[in-house]
Order: C-alpha cells, then structure tokens, then sequence
C-alpha cells in the first residue's frame, strides 16, 4: 500500500469516526402525561398505533408489534411552561400514500387537522395530542425524487399538500372505490424523526452533531435539520418561540438514536466525551443497559441505544 492510500484510509476512518453510520435512526420516543386515558386513547384511534403493553402508570404504543411511544402518567409534574424547551412534533412515518391518506381519514373523522404541507421530500399532516405535544404524520417520497441543491444537500419546502390527492390514495390503496376508515398504521410505520424547541443552535449542534455525529443538512437563521446517510433529517431545532429555560415540565421524556452495532455506540461515547471535555456546552452522560442516555443544555434526554 502506498503513502497516499495509507492517508486515504486513515481520512476515511477518520471521517467515519466523526459522523453516525448511514443505518443510525430514531427509535422510540417518550412522552410525560397528566391524563393518561385521553392521551392513549388519542395515539390509538387517530395516530393509529397499536397499545401493545398497558398498566395504571404508563402505556406502550406501536405498529405491528414494534414499539414506537411510551406514555408516562406525570400528573404531578406541572405543564410545560412557554419558555420551556422541549418537543416541537413527534413525526411518525407511514410506509406508503394510501396509509397517510387512511390517517388523515382518522384525522377528518376523530379529532382536528391543524395543517398540511408538501415538503418535496415528503407529504405531512400536522396536529396537536390532547396535552399539546406536537404531532405530525408523514410519508416519504422515493428517495431518487429528493431535490437536492448544488452543493448535494437535500432541498425541502413547505408547500401547500395536495390533501384531497391524499385521501383518494387510501381508496386507490385498498382497491376500493371509497375509503372506509382504518384503525390503524401498517406495519412499517416508526418514527422517522424529531423535531425539538431548543434554547441555543449552537448548543444543539455541539451535542447532535459534534457529540452524536448528526450531519447538517437543511438549515437557516432559527432552524437546523441534521441527519444520517444522506435522510433529509432525522432531528430537527428550532428558535421560532423564543424558548430560553431548559425542559422542566410535561411532554417530551426522552427519544432514542438507534446506531447499528457496539462500535458506533462507542464512537458517540467518544465524541460526547470530547465535547464534554472542551466545555463548549453543559452535558450529563450516563451509562445504561444496551447504550448511554445524554441530557443536553436544555434538559432534553437522548438514549442512544445498539440495535
């Protein structure tokens, strides 16, 4: 081997240790609840996932038998405050356009549609859980159909959704000439990404991207979108409300990075204790079975996990 493929493979290892592997995703996301009934009732009959383990304390929700979101009863803990940081939507993806269509069916028929749009990259639907924690229902369009700019990144917009187009695809899915409505989210379903309210961009960077290995995809003067293997995100941040205290109440418990193998879990070790030791931002990380949990700046706790 040369000198110069030595340099080559070293930069390359190099360049692997400080990003995720393409494979790295979101997995479960948790929610702190005061009404846990409502609530439960709310993911289940109009999201359309699964309860799939209930007790008086918490419930676990999915699609087949994956689990996508714990529900925590935390009645005692007060409601998010307006200055808080914290959840902007929780975004479950659907695999197909006749399943977002079946969704905004249950939508229509079951609670309230607060908006809908056409990201180029993706089709979405937009609403609020009972407790006000953000929801959004998507589906992705073939990756080959992504836009990207001149510099390769992934273009997105938000246009106005072609919503009848979306709920005629639920008929034209199930070979029918009108759609009945259908209780819940095919398998496949998860949850593609999350999208947070954070204090600071820069803070946010320092521990997602530098610290986990998040790539910046998508981004401007109040927003980011960071992701792995090329997605056009699998977390999102934002300023827009002017958050400045740190997550103290309900809503967002934890989400979860799912990396491949114990290789990469130890990569992100690596990198949070980098960060930590530069001092560049406030971070706790903990040892747990399976991964490591992170809680950042703005108290929001991350769980990364090996599959």
């Amino acid at each position: 081997m040369t000198d110069n493929a030595e340099g080559d493979s070293a930069t390359a290892a190099s360049d692997r240790d400080d990003r995720l592997p393409a494979e790295a995703r979101i997995g479960r996301a948790a929610l702190r609840v005061a009404d846990l009934d409502e609530t439960t009732a709310f993911y289940r009959d109009v999201v359309g996932l699964a309860v799939l383990d209930r007790d008086a304390e918490r419930a676990t929700l999915g699609a087949g038998e994956t689990p996508l979101l714990l529900l925590e009863r935390d009645a005692d803990r007060p409601a998010r405050s307006r200055t808080d940081a914290g959840l902007f939507h929780t975004a479950f993806r659907v695999p197909s356009r006749a399943a977002l269509g079946e969704a905004l069916g249950r939508v229509r028929e079951r609670w309230r549609l607060d908006g809908a749009s056409d990201h180029l990259v993706s089709e979405a639907l937009y609403l609020d859980d009972p407790e006000g924690n953000g929801v959004e229902i998507y589906r992705d369009r073939p990756r080959e159909e992504w836009p990207v700019d001149d510099g390769g990144t992934v273009r997105m917009a938000t246009d106005p959704l072609d919503v009848e187009g979306v709920a005629a695809a639920a008929a034209t899915g199930n070979g029918a000439d009108s759609a009945a409505l259908v209780d819940r989210a095919p398998t496949g379903t998860d949850v593609g990404h999350v999208h947070l309210e954070v204090t600071s961009l820069s803070a946010f960077e320092a521990v997602y991207v530098d610290g986990l290995g998040f790539e910046v995809g998508m981004s401007g003067p109040d927003v980011r979108f960071v992701a792995a293997g090329g997605y056009h995100h699998h977390l999102g941040a934002n300023t827009w409300r002017g958050r400045t205290t740190p997550a103290a109440g309900r809503g967002l418990a934890w989400f979860e990075v799912v990396v491949p193998d114990a290789a990469a879990l130890d990569a992100v070790r690596d990198r949070l204790d980098a960060v930590a030791e530069e001092g560049r931002v406030e971070l706790a990380v903990e040892e747990r079975e399976g991964g490591i949990a992170v809680t950042d700046a703005d108290g929001i706790e991350v769980r990364v996990r090996r599959e």
